[in-house]
């Protein structure tokens, strides 16, 4: 019996030694991602080579294009907000009439285009779509240095535009009072099926098909190393991209780290953290910034992610009255600017969207959907993102191993504390609580996410001098 009973151990121990090892050696093959390649081009794909040119692009307007944006001004039809509802309900048409009065009567398209243009922009044909960027050399290198590629990714609603105010400033720091111990050359894509990036014509274009996408480019335009820049789904992609690439990717930097792998001491120091900081790692910010948790974190979260669960299940649908009303559209992409800049903004008749940003530019990030016709592609990116649900993709089980820095903002949509991003990101250098500055970093607070990028890079060269010697 006691004989019996010491096999039956041996195989206990066998099988739990068997399953550790199975996870250990696991663990170590899934370390990258695997590099999607796809065709999303229309119908079969060819079996010719792919044209791999960099062609120039300039965007372009036609007096048609601007008389129909007109026509469809003049026939909004506007409903009455409720009395004091400010923006509670969502954009308020007392704030929507003065801007679309803005837009008809002051703003100037051809005037925006022009500034759109100040940058050298191009295209390129991968896995089947074009891909549009726009790609920004340092204008004065000093002799003898070399500028560092970065790779700077938007999210939705927005677009590459929102990088015109910080680009000079990594591309010429000194001029603008930075230091320029490190100079940068600068690609901004537009996501496919946002901007003037082709919409893939097939379905299942997700986060990693962005990212392999990106990684492609990058090799194509000659860069073996590069840093990556990323916020909203620009994050998401330049993550998977650090997972595919790690040893073409020298750091990833991140204004919003997404954390969908929750563990059971995630969830404690959900229900705790309050109360025992320290035990989970918090800083005194951390919990300034989460708790009460029902109210700062769960009850934000479902009253501020209405959009996506439409857009991650039925994008076409409101996608079509989006995509037919230019008045529609604004007020769908404002009320974001607004409430994900400062959530007490909804507190205001005019969504505040004017004390970080100016008309121009919000209305210029508006007409790139519009003249683009982009708003339902780029609504299907949710679908295709979140169609499975959360926690189940390969990439959300994955650590990213490459130097990480993260700007924390304290008006960001959600926060993630470096206890929880530690252990997705098991290379953080650099973890800030930015003193301001909402979701939209690169437009509202280009001079504190271009000084955060700076100082994060200057880190991670310095690892790397370190290690040669």
């Amino acid at each position: 019996c006691s004989s019996l009973a010491g096999i039956m151990l041996l195989e206990v121990f066998l099988v739990l030694g068997t399953v550790i090892i199975y996870f250990l050696l696991s663990k170590k093959k899934d370390e990258t991602l695997p590099f999607k390649e796809g065709w999303w081009g229309k119908g079969q794909k060819p079996d010719t080579e792919e044209d791999t040119t960099v062609r120039p692009f300039k965007v372009e307007t036609t007096e048609e294009e601007l008389t129909d944006l007109l026509r469809r001004l003049d026939q909004a039809r506007f409903i009455e907000p409720l009395e004091n509802s400010c923006f509670h309900y969502g954009t308020n048409t007392v704030y929507l009439r003065q801007v679309v009065s803005y837009w008809k009567n002051q703003f100037n398209w051809k005037k925006q285009i022009e500034v759109l243009n100040k940058y050298p922009q191009f295209k390129t044909k991968i896995q089947g779509i074009d891909i549009h960027f726009v790609h920004v050399k340092p204008p004065n290198l000093p002799e003898g240095r070399s500028a560092k590629p970065l790779l700077m990714v938007h999210g939705w609603p927005g677009s590459f535009y929102e990088f015109y105010k910080i680009i000079p400033l990594l591309t010429n720091p000194a001029s603008h009072g930075l230091s320029d111990e490190h100079i940068f050359e600068v690609i901004c894509p537009s996501i496919p099926g946002y901007g003037f990036s082709e919409a893939p014509h097939k379905k299942d274009f997700n986060s990693v098909s962005a990212a392999s996408v990106f990684y492609e480019l990058m090799l194509r335009l000659g860069f073996n190393e590069f840093y990556i820049q990323g916020g909203d789904w620009g994050s998401l992609i330049c993550t998977n991209l650090a997972q595919i690439a790690p040893n073409h990717v020298k750091g990833l930097h991140l204004n919003l780290a997404f954390v969908t792998n929750m563990g059971f001491t995630h969830l404690l120091s959900i229900l705790l953290g309050r109360y025992l900081p320290r035990l989970f790692g918090f800083q005194d910010e951390d919990v300034k910034r989460m708790f009460p948790f029902l109210k700062k974190g769960l009850y934000r979260i479902l009253s501020e992610s209405g959009y996506a669960h439409i857009q991650a299940t039925k994008p076409d649908t409101v996608g079509c009255g989006l995509n037919d009303s230019p008045v529609g559209l604004a007020a769908y992409i404002l009320e974001k600017f607004s409430t994900w800049t400062d959530v007490e903004f909804q507190n205001l008749e005019d969504g505040g969207l004017e004390r970080k940003f100016n008309l121009d530019d919000l209305l210029t990030n508006i007409m790139i959907y519009w003249v683009s016709g982009c708003i339902v592609s780029s609504m299907r990116f949710y679908k295709e993102n979140l169609q499975k649900g959360i926690g189940t993709q390969k990439h959300e089980r994955l650590t990213v191993q490459v130097p990480t820095g993260i700007a924390s903002f304290p008006n960001e949509v959600m926060h993630t504390p470096q206890a929880w991003a530690k252990k997705k990101y098991t290379k953080i250098v650099s973890f800030h609580f930015m003193p301001r500055g909402g979701h939209f970093a690169a437009l509202e607070e280009p001079e504190l996410l271009a000084e955060d990028i700076l100082q994060f890079v200057g880190k991670v060269e310095k690892e790397q001098l370190r290690r040669k010697k």
